[in-house]
């Protein structure tokens, strides 16, 4: 399929009192593309976003569209248009005026607004509130009121930045299969920030995930989880265990005092290497029938699953299992070939994968300091 490229940032770098926030990166979007920005608070990603729209100019490098370079073209000339968070809708207007408004600016015909705003209205699951005040609507109504607004104008591009974060989780997920049919249907390029991996890998075409101002990986949502490409990455989208571990030949690797058969070839002979293994693809068995050999930790039932940490050769693994064990149980590890993932050493090795660490309510702290860039 030959797609055509809408957007390019080349060598793009952006800094903020002296700190790099954006640091050279190139990326390319596509039309009819749902692409999203991952990555922790301060990684670039709402930066970027801001660059593409044009409330940000940056420092090097340059933002192309449909090929011409539009550095230097204020955002209300560009064919984009941005939902923010904070949905920032007229208040002392009703919802059909605020829908209608863009096309009011340009002095469109009563009934060409009307007709665009049923549609829009129909589109968002809004029909019949057109004579609602804004303020009486709910978090959920009124960002499909800023969502039928930035549409209206039939932009080229829709810039999402972080839309989902304000609304309750059972909301959010209505939202993100609305938002996925919201793009299928119109045909525009939507770019999506968000630091939520689940969100980025459901909705997504293509997902870019992005830390300390790089880009770490860009690919589709299965490409990030089975195939990512440093230990940032891994842990970042899902669940990892992230060992030390040698190439011994292709196709052989050796990790936690173990010699494993596995899919991964062109690395050097001997060569040092972080190894992933998903905790949902490792398999518990009886301990003499195990690759490796530990004992239970902890155990946490999930509903779906047991979230089961195991000490094995002083690395804490997480595995996912339907299967109870007892804390305090010896038990045995089986890894087939294609559950473990070879990966080069990079910045972040050393870093994650160790679950001796883990907690459930660091992660949720961390969510809820989440700050914007």
């Amino acid at each position: 399929m030959n797609r055509k490229k809408i957007i390019e940032l080349k060598n793009v770098a952006k800094s903020f009192d002296g700190e790099v926030v954006l640091d050279h990166i190139n990326l390319d979007v596509y039309e009819k593309e749902f692409i999203t920005l991952l990555g922790p608070s301060g990684c670039g990603k709402t930066t970027t976003l801001r660059i593409i729209a044009g409330f940000v100019t940056p420092d090097t490098g340059d933002v192309m569209f449909d090929g011409v370079k539009i550095n230097d073209v204020p955002p209300y000339k560009r064919h984009v248009n941005t939902v923010f968070q904070k949905y920032a809708l007229f208040p002392h207007l009703n919802v059909y005026e605020n829908i209608a408004f863009a096309l009011r600016l340009k002095k469109t015909s009563e009934e060409e607004i009307y007709k665009r705003v049923e549609e829009m209205l129909a589109m968002v699951n809004l029909a019949g509130f057109e004579k609602k005040d804004v303020n009486l609507l709910s978090g959920g109504q009124q960002q499909r009121v800023a969502i039928a607004r930035a549409l209206i104008n039939n932009p080229r591009v829709l810039l999402l930045d972080e839309p989902l974060g304000a609304l309750d989780l059972k909301l959010r997920k209505d939202m993100q299969n609305e938002l996925k049919n919201i793009q299928r249907k119109t045909g525009i390029t939507f770019i999506y920030v968000t630091h939520d991996q689940e969100e980025a890998l459901s909705m997504s075409d293509t997902v870019v995930v992005m830390a300390d101002g790089k880009i770490q990986q860009i690919g589709s949502p299965t490409d990030i989880y089975n195939e990512p490409e440093n230990a940032f990455v891994a842990d970042f989208i899902g669940e990892s265990n992230i060992l030390d571990g040698v190439m011994l030949d292709d196709y052989k690797a050796r990790f936690s005092g173990h010699d494993f058969e596995c899919l991964d070839k062109g690395f050097a002979k001997n060569e040092a290497v972080d190894v992933v293994v998903r905790p949902e693809d490792v398999d518990v068995v009886d301990p003499e029938k195990g690759m490796l050999k530990g004992v239970v930790d902890s155990v946490t039932f999930k509903g779906v699953h047991y979230e089961i940490i195991v000490t094995i050769d002083n690395f804490k693994w997480m595995i996912q299992s339907t299967d109870y064990v007892k804390p305090g149980q010896k038990i045995g590890i089986y890894i087939e070939p294609d559950a473990i993932h070879i990966m080069k050493k990079s910045e972040y090795s050393d870093m994650f994968g160790d679950y001796s660490s883990f907690s459930d309510e660091l992660e949720h702290l961390s969510d809820a300091t989440e700050e914007e860039e």
